[in-house]
């Protein structure tokens, strides 16, 4: 495939897991196969996995570029009973006692030529040589067009005409919640709020023919360096090492700026009012830096009320710049809400003075508008 070749829309990889999910659902479609294109680290692989976990139902994971055409054809037998060769199918293909699953193929199209014969029979036919596919398992493919910079073997159209496609891409909304949901490191969650552009730069690393560049998976990555108990030093190695020098080095700019413009421990510590006001940050870097890190601090009621009392002094800011104080509240509120559900803490929600006034606020701007 030359050029880009997805005339469908991107969907995000939230969108993807729903339809796979309400595919299953179907027995009808569940027979038809489905395709996943989308650049590294994306999250197709995690969310076959989420899947089967919401179906409770076996999963058969093959990443292809790891395995030979045998492993899925099956060995060659001689019967002299019969007088005649048979085939003997892999023990990791389903078999009838399991009726229901899904068959992931993963990186279909990086996986040798060979090995895509015996594949597509699988999506094509749903067997290959003698083996059947259970009628209940939907199968699932994944991979790289060569637009998305990776090794590609073009698909042809009498394969893709045997499947759905989705067009796969992950919006900034949808990874961060999965970044909040997975204690990503708060300097990563605000400078990615920040720098959108940055979670994903696939065509800027093509165009520049370089061979590092920022993904999803990279990003995970680098929250787990932050994380470590590595040396500064060899934090920006590790960082550089892993997304490019020129992203790390704007990466660790805003990291200078969010640490410069507030301390979260402070800011906690000290009492409303004049105190916290002094505190507050004054540029967009360091205002998301403190959001996330207000966030990532809310392990406990006292903490998360706490949280809520500075985030109604946001207003109270006094910079140069104008910031986005109301759009930063909604945020910041809406991520604190899901922190408390998520963690058994509402009660410090509902039995904050700040929120119910904020609330309010709320409540008047939208009789306003």
């Amino acid at each position: 495939m030359h050029g880009n070749p997805m005339n469908i829309p991107p969907v995000s990889i939230a969108a993807a897991k729903a339809a796979l999910i309400e595919q299953y659902g179907e027995p009808t479609l569940r027979k038809r196969a489905s395709m996943l294109w989308g650049t590294r680290g994306v999250g197709k692989s995690s969310v076959v996995h989420q899947v089967a976990e919401h179906y409770k139902v076996p999963l058969v994971d093959l990443r292809l570029t790891t395995i030979e055409p045998v492993d899925i054809r099956g060995a060659i037998y001689a019967d002299e009973n019969l007088a005649k060769t048979v085939w003997f199918p892999p023990e990791f293909l389903p078999s009838p006692d399991q009726p229901e699953g899904l068959l992931f193929l993963d990186e279909l199209t990086a996986a040798d030529q060979r090995l895509q014969i015996s594949a597509y029979s699988l999506i094509l036919d749903r067997r290959v040589g003698n083996y059947q596919l259970p009628d209940g398992w939907l199968v699932v493919a994944a991979g790289n067009a060569s637009f998305h910079g990776a090794i590609s073997h073009d698909m042809g159209t009498a394969l893709a005409d045997r499947m759905f496609h989705f067009n796969v891409q992950t919006a900034i909304d949808a990874f961060l919640s999965h970044a909040m949901a997975r204690d990503f490191a708060p300097e990563v969650m605000a400078y990615l709020k920040i720098r959108p552009d940055k979670l994903d730069d696939t065509q800027a690393q093509l165009a520049g023919d370089h061979l590092i560049g920022a993904s999803p998976r990279g990003w995970e990555d680098i929250s787990n360096v932050l994380k470590s108990g590595l040396s500064d030093p060899a934090k920006r190695l590790f960082v550089q090492g892993r997304i490019g020098a020129a992203n790390a080095a704007e990466f660790f700019g805003v990291l200078r700026e969010i640490k410069a413009g507030t301390d979260v421990v402070k800011l906690l510590a000290a009492r409303p009012g004049p105190e916290t006001a002094a505190l507050l940050p004054k540029t967009l870097d360091a205002l998301y830096g403190m959001l996330y890190g207000l966030l990532a601090a809310c392990t406990d009621q006292p903490t998360l009320a706490r949280a809520l009392e500075i985030i109604e002094q946001l207003p109270d800011i006094r910079g140069n710049v104008p910031l986005p104080i109301r759009e930063a509240q909604t945020l910041a509120m809406e991520l604190l809400m899901q922190r408390a559900l998520e963690n058994g803490l509402e009660a410090a929600i509902f039995d904050s003075p700040a929120y119910a006034r904020y609330g309010e606020r709320r409540q008047m701007d939208l009789q306003d508008a």
